[in-house]
């Protein structure tokens, strides 16, 4: 990835939180036929005593991922954050001179680790208690997994096949108009809630007041 260095985010928590706020990512391989990408839901794990994370999700068990490539094989993972197009009308300095194009604000992560394919019920029960547990933790009520029938949830089991990625790189890229004047950047945050993108707004704003 290209990534100049006013653009490079090494916040760890920063990236984290991206990661947990954007789980939906595109997984990267490559095998003997070539590029291959998958779009799964990830759920980060993180183990504060040894200061490092893995990235856990499951596929379905037709998916030729898990015979494509052997466990350890290198793999990409790359989250994505908030993104919006950005209009030159909203640079006070457009006013000036003129010298200004459109450009495009993005926030992504990139994550390198070596993918282990994991079969047996006890760890594709924790994958997926762990998932649950998250998404569902904004409803009303809840789904369990014991909400279901044993039988059900032992059936579903064995057509899945677990992942976990010890993260091995973690980089961010968080272009937010950090190369802009002051009055500028603040035209963007401007030009962004005007157009109701306002999680973009204040993504830059947060780097403006950094």
């Amino acid at each position: 990835m290209y990534l100049p260095e006013i653009f490079e985010e090494t916040d760890l928590e920063r990236l984290y939180r991206l990661i947990q706020d954007y789980p939906f990512a595109t997984l990267i391989s490559h095998s003997a036929e070539g590029l291959e990408a998958n779009h799964l839901p990830f759920h980060l794990l993180r183990d504060e005593h040894s200061q490092t994370a893995t990235l856990i999700a499951h596929i379905a068990k037709n998916n030729p991922l898990h015979t494509q490539i052997e466990n350890g094989a290198a793999v990409l993972i790359i989250f994505q954050g908030e993104h919006g197009y950005i209009s030159p009308n909203w640079y006070p300095s457009k006013q000036q001179h003129h010298r200004h194009v459109p450009t495009w604000n993005y926030q992504v992560v990139h994550v390198k680790g070596s993918i282990n394919f994991l079969h047996d019920e006890k760890a594709l029960r924790g994958i997926l208690a762990r998932l649950t547990r998250t998404h569902e933790a904004k409803q009303a009520t809840p789904w369990k997994m014991s909400d279901a029938p044993d039988d059900y949830i032992a059936q579903e089991l064995q057509g899945i096949v677990g992942i976990e990625i010890p993260i091995s790189q973690i980089t961010g890229k968080y272009k937010l108009s950090q190369n802009r004047e002051k009055p500028d950047a603040l035209g963007v945050v401007d030009g962004l809630q005007q157009q109701g993108e306002s999680r973009l707004a204040n993504a830059v704003q947060q780097y403006i007041e950094d």
